[in-house]
């Protein structure tokens, strides 16, 4: 009998039997084993079924009819997404150098495991997917993963598919995705927050083919975006851009833009959201030198992701809608952003409306629990929103009240 430190004394057992190991006894213990550990399943289930409930997401407000659930917390960093063709969901990150390959529930699309695909590389916050490979943007290198949907318990070592973008880490995270012309379009951002440096490597947008050949210049004087898309119907390049610091609160805005030719100059360094001249670089060349946005977006709200509504599941007012996910502001003196806005057009492609679509990330007394990075439709028409800060991806669906 086995006396504890307090004193106390077990109760007296009956001991057991001598335990004797024939294959009816080791089937009788298996079977045991097995009851114990699927009852322990059911005890832990219900709390990774209210996993997502920890998020304050009824603190989000939606236009009438539309609602939020989180698809996942367990996603850290969460930033660019794209669909696999068998309906995986891939979510790449930033500081955490990871790439998460997210498997969906078919019945409620919500997350039924969630994997890390690749690790340990620089800044992978660009995903894009062709041919059943998983394209990752690593700031001075594209990789690529083979067949990955086949191989996502063993996918691998990326695959260098090209290696010449700059290195600096300043603005060095890159969105990228594949066009209508199916080359891959990557996100260059300035290395600073303003300055002058060859337009052909820096502050741009350029592409190359699938196999890393021919690098193209798409478009120049682009700052930083974190987000583009093709308008369905006319494959226009629409793109996001984040305005310069330091000039104020209120000066300039982030823009909204359109593409219309190869090569088209939107202004970094010289001019600032359409119409406003840099202090230092302005002199050399006017804005009316450059194309204009089609939107302001605000000033610092940091607006990256954006993609083009392409469901049917929303009203009709909806498709075709633009989705522009505001990270929001780190320097301004009352905090702005920190939510998803809506943009319309007009049956000529100019921007009709603008309209606030989810908020409730930022509180009234400017506290914040998320900041929406990236957008994606789902083949059923909900709206995925990736949100690196709570590390979660949510799900906006829609129910005619």
């Amino acid at each position: 009998m086995r006396r504890f430190l307090d004193g106390w004394y077990p109760p007296f057992r009956r001991q057991r039997p001598t335990r004797v190991d024939t294959p009816l006894g080791r089937l009788v213990r298996y079977a045991r084993r097995t009851r114990l550990m699927i009852g322990a399943a059911l005890a832990v289930a219900p709390q990774f079924a209210t996993a997502r409930d920890a998020l304050p997401i009824e603190r989000l407000t939606l236009p009438p009819g539309f609602h939020v659930e989180v698809l996942s917390d367990q996603v850290p960093g969460a930033r660019g997404m794209v669909l696999g063709p068998k309906g995986t969901l891939f979510v790449g990150s930033r500081a955490q150098g990871d790439v998460y390959a997210i498997t969906l529930d078919p019945s409620r699309a919500y997350a039924a495991k969630v994997r890390t695909v690749a690790s340990g590389l620089n800044m992978p916050v660009g995903v894009a997917m062709r041919n059943g490979a998983l394209y990752i943007s690593a700031v001075s290198r594209i990789v690529k993963l083979d067949d990955i949907e086949n191989r996502l318990d063993n996918p691998g070592k990326p695959a260098v598919v090209y290696d010449k973008l700059p290195g600096e880490s300043h603005h060095g995270w890159r969105y990228m995705a594949f066009g209508p012309d199916q080359r891959l379009y990557i996100g260059v951002g300035a290395p600073c927050n303003v300055c002058k440096r060859d337009e052909n490597r820096y502050a741009m947008i350029g592409s190359i083919k699938p196999d890393g050949t021919d690098w193209r210049v798409v478009a120049r004087g682009v700052r930083n975006t974190v987000g583009f898309d093709w308008q369905p119907g006319t494959n226009t390049l629409w793109f996001t851009d984040n305005g310069r610091d330091l000039l104020g609160d209120d000066v300039p805005d982030d823009k909204l833009n359109r593409l219309t030719r190869v090569g088209e100059h939107f202004g970094f360094p010289y001019c600032h959201a359409g119409d406003v001249s840099d202090p230092e670089f302005g002199q050399e060349k006017r804005c009316s030198a450059f194309t204009p946005p089609m939107a302001k977006l605000g000033a610092h709200v940091a607006a990256l992701g954006m993609k083009f509504y392409t469901g049917k599941q929303f009203p009709e007012a909806y498709r075709g809608s633009i989705f522009i996910a505001e990270h929001g502001s780190w320097n301004r003196s009352r905090k702005v952003g920190y939510r998803v806005e809506r943009v319309v057009l007009d049956t000529k492609g100019n921007v009709a409306k603008q309209e606030v679509f989810a908020q409730g990330w930022l509180g009234n007394d400017e506290s914040v629990w998320g900041r929406p990075v990236d957008l994606l439709t789902l083949p059923d028409g909900s709206l995925l929103i990736s949100d690196d800060y709570a590390g979660a991806i949510y799900r906006i669906t829609y129910r005619k009240p």
